[in-house]
């Protein structure tokens, strides 16, 4: 690796690595679960950022980029699901704090 390569290397990492860091705070943090979903998509994203980096840097970016797009897919349809069932808990609850729907029976 070239020395361009390898500062362009440690920089998406470590861009990547904090990316990861928000939305692992993110989700254990908050109690709205709008964030919760936010959080999702950035450790989702941190890890499709992973994929093309690890394909670039090993040399097979076509597999790389086909296991992007695959998580890509499934990250749509993940949250898609999510922010259906929120949508839900909002219209039977009229809230979506997490401490105030732990309390829910039935």
């Amino acid at each position: 690796m070239t020395n361009d390569m390898s500062q362009l290397f440690w920089m998406c990492s470590i861009g990547g690595i904090l990316v990861f860091i928000i939305g692992i705070y993110c989700i254990l943090v908050t109690f709205n679960l709008i964030r919760a979903i936010i959080g999702l998509e950035l450790l989702t994203k941190t890890v499709t950022l992973f994929l093309i980096l690890a394909g670039y840097v090993t040399g097979r970016t076509g597999l790389a980029q086909a296991l992007a797009i695959t998580l890509i897919v499934i990250e749509v349809v993940v949250i898609a699901i999510a922010a259906g069932v929120i949508l839900c808990v909002f219209r039977h609850n009229k809230t979506i704090d997490v401490k105030l729907l732990r309390n829910i029976k039935g």
